[in-house]
């Protein structure tokens, strides 16, 4: 019996001990929260600065993409008017956001007057296949399963766009998407068009 009891007092003593472990994590997880990195949040500018390879000014990278529907794209071949470049993916929310307002606010409006090319980064065809369908997206969208597009314009961060001009120039590059960035990519393109 006097065993029976000892052992009591240590699974009581080890059980107490277990809770206050606990009750120790779960002040310091809600007094000291640690931000979680992801790809498509937004560091500092010189981190942000560093991950970016293309700017205003600098001759768009030419590149073949295949594009979903089978065929093949080569950026230099749409020379002749704006395009607006996208990088994004399936998972990202921004990225979701950029695509959603892609088809009112930037192909309706400008229509044949400009070339729209959405890049998939890092994600297989099957993925974005099923996305597009699910989504209800009309417009057609290139595939970058192993980054080798995306890394000749940035090494990080999505969604990225860039407005080229119609002889190639980049005239501008953004990343994220918000109702700011939708207002610059907006004003690049206007000022691409009456050049």
């Amino acid at each position: 019996m006097a065993n029976t009891k000892h052992k009591r007092r240590g699974s009581t003593l080890s059980l107490v001990i277990m809770l206050l472990l606990l009750v120790a994590l779960a002040a310091a997880i809600i007094f000291f929260p640690v931000e979680a990195k992801a790809t498509t949040s937004l560091q500092q500018p010189d981190d942000l600065a560093k991950t970016t390879l293309v700017h205003a000014g600098d001759t768009a990278p030419d590149f073949t993409v295949q594009m979903l529907d089978g065929s093949r794209v080569k950026l230099s071949s749409l020379r002749g008017k704006p395009v607006l470049l996208i990088f994004w993916a399936t998972w990202c929310p921004p990225c979701r956001n950029e695509l959603a307002h892609l088809q009112e606010g930037v192909i309706d409006v400008y229509g044949d007057k400009i070339s729209v090319l959405p890049i998939s980064r890092g994600e297989d065809e099957g993925k974005v296949k099923a996305f597009i369908k699910k989504m209800g997206y009309s417009f057609n969208v290139g595939l970058d399963p192993d980054q080798y597009i995306y890394r000749l314009y940035a090494t990080n961060y999505i969604p990225r766009c860039c407005v080229i001009d119609d002889a190639g120039v980049v005239v501008y590059a953004g990343v994220g998407y918000d109702d700011v960035v939708a207002a610059e990519v907006r004003a690049a393109l206007d000022k691409a068009l009456a050049k």
